[in-house]
């Protein structure tokens, strides 16, 4: 997620912390190098100087905090700073009500209905979908697909009545808690679209109006962003293709200081690449102080209960099987791709090694998966017994390498060795210990 602008301030935050002291000479660098990232990411000048003014005077006026140390003092301000600059946190609603969604063409709003869509019935309430964009070509049989995907009940019937197809998906869905309406787009904020607008809303009543507004934008979503709260007074943001574009912060930015609050954030093309905008946690991803709480939230996702209970028993007792093994793999394939994982682990510096390729571990992964798939109950339970013939019999039977199937199995074992470490609390005065200074005094 806008990789350049993290990269910029994980290294301008790292000279500080390489830095034998902190003085006026460092703090100016550490400025410059603010100034130059957000510029570099279409942020509004004035915008920068006067986030870049504050945390200046902060890091040279303010009065560390007990228990800090100056350069600590120093990157405590940037984070705090950084995170007003991006906006104040939006409410996100879990309670049944009615959704309109609104933007202009091209924006990603059909594809945005159906993350929301899947966020709450994640949350377990029960969405409907209601496609009322009746200009766009396909526009209702794309709704209808991702509805499909996702298994959730949608009204997209091939009717030019946009006013219509909302009345009757109010009566049909009337029992689902969350109705999510599409709308129509335009090239341009235009009159016609703002009379369809306040139609549609006088008609649903909605109980939230979420605009899709794309980050290549830049600086110009501001403005877009406070047109339509003019017109029909938007309660939230969806910010599309955030990942994939130079021009994000300039976005994100924009629309905080539009008045509007940005609620969520698309991260990909996947139906679950979406996040809730929380400006302490997208800070501390962005500057690589990870986001533990989204993480644990991502594996609670995609580790049934009883089977997380059961590896956490087997971790402490030592018994970890291949089989264990294997439900990690799957476990770590189910949060989403790798590299998004790993934006979520604190103390990852700013650049992995260049080794460590993502998109080669992932597909080593795979390749791990078929080879234990290709192993006996009794060679998953113990390891151990896995000699050279037996490497040989799983390699035909997988497809997989015989190097392959020997890396495998050292990483089972160094994997082992940790959750040996773990439950005896070994960590207690190492990589633990470390973790919790450095994050001392950014609770």
């Amino acid at each position: 997620m806008l990789e350049k602008l993290s990269s910029g301030l994980k290294e301008a935050l790292g000279k500080i912390t390489r830095a034998g002291y902190v003085d006026k000479t460092v703090v100016d660098e550490l400025v410059a190098d603010i100034q130059r990232t957000f510029m570099a990411a279409d942020v509004d000048v004035k915008l920068v100087f006067d986030l870049t003014n504050k945390i200046k005077e902060r890091a040279l006026k303010e009065k560390p905090k007990p228990g800090l140390t100056p350069k600590e003092h120093v990157v405590r301000a940037v984070y705090e700073e950084l995170v007003r600059f991006v906006g104040k946190k939006a409410e996100i609603s879990l309670k049944p009500g009615k959704i309109l969604f609104i933007g202009l063409y091209g924006s990603g709003k059909t594809t945005s209905i159906a993350k929301i869509a899947s966020f709450y019935q994640k949350k377990g309430l029960r969405p409907a979908l209601i496609g009322c964009d009746v200009h766009r070509p396909a526009a209702q049989d794309q709704l209808a697909q991702l509805a499909d995907q996702i298994a959730v009940p949608c009204w997209a019937p091939k009717e030019k009545d946009s006013i219509k197809i909302a009345k009757q998906g109010l009566e049909r869905f009337k029992k689902y808690d969350i109705l999510i309406f599409d709308s129509s787009g335009r090239d341009a904020l235009d009159k016609e679209l703002a009379a369809e607008l306040k139609k549609l809303g006088e008609v649903i009543k909605p109980d939230e109006v979420i605009l899709t507004i794309p980050a290549d934008l830049g600086q110009a979503a501001g403005p877009q962003a406070t047109e339509f709260n003019k017109l029909v007074g938007i309660t939230g943001i969806f910010l599309t293709k955030l990942d994939g574009t130079a021009r994000g912060g300039g976005a994100l930015t924009a629309c905080a200081v539009s008045g509007a609050p940005v609620k969520f954030i698309g991260t990909g093309e996947k139906l679950d690449a979406l996040d809730i905008f929380d400006p302490e946690r997208f800070i501390s991803r962005l500057i690589g102080f990870g986001d533990l709480q989204t993480l644990l939230e991502k594996a609670k996702e995609a580790i049934e209960p009883e089977k997380a209970k059961q590896l956490a028993e087997k971790m402490v007792s030592g018994k970890f099987t291949l089989t264990d093994f294997f439900e990690q793999i799957k476990s770590m394939q189910k949060m989403g791709p790798l590299k998004s994982v790993l934006e979520l682990v604190p103390g990852l510096p700013a650049k992995l090694p260049k080794e460590f390729d993502v998109s080669k571990q992932e597909e080593k992964m795979k390749k791990w998966s078929y080879a234990i798939q290709s192993m006996t109950k009794e060679e998953k339970e113990d390891p151990e017994i896995i000699d050279s013939s037996r490497i040989q019999r799983i390699s035909k039977g997988s497809g997989i390498d015989e190097p392959e199937i020997r890396d495998l199995l050292r990483n089972y074992k160094q994997a082992k060795r940790m959750m040996r470490i773990v439950s005896g609390g070994g960590l207690k005065r190492g990589a633990l210990a470390k973790l919790a200074k450095r994050f001392k005094g950014f609770g």
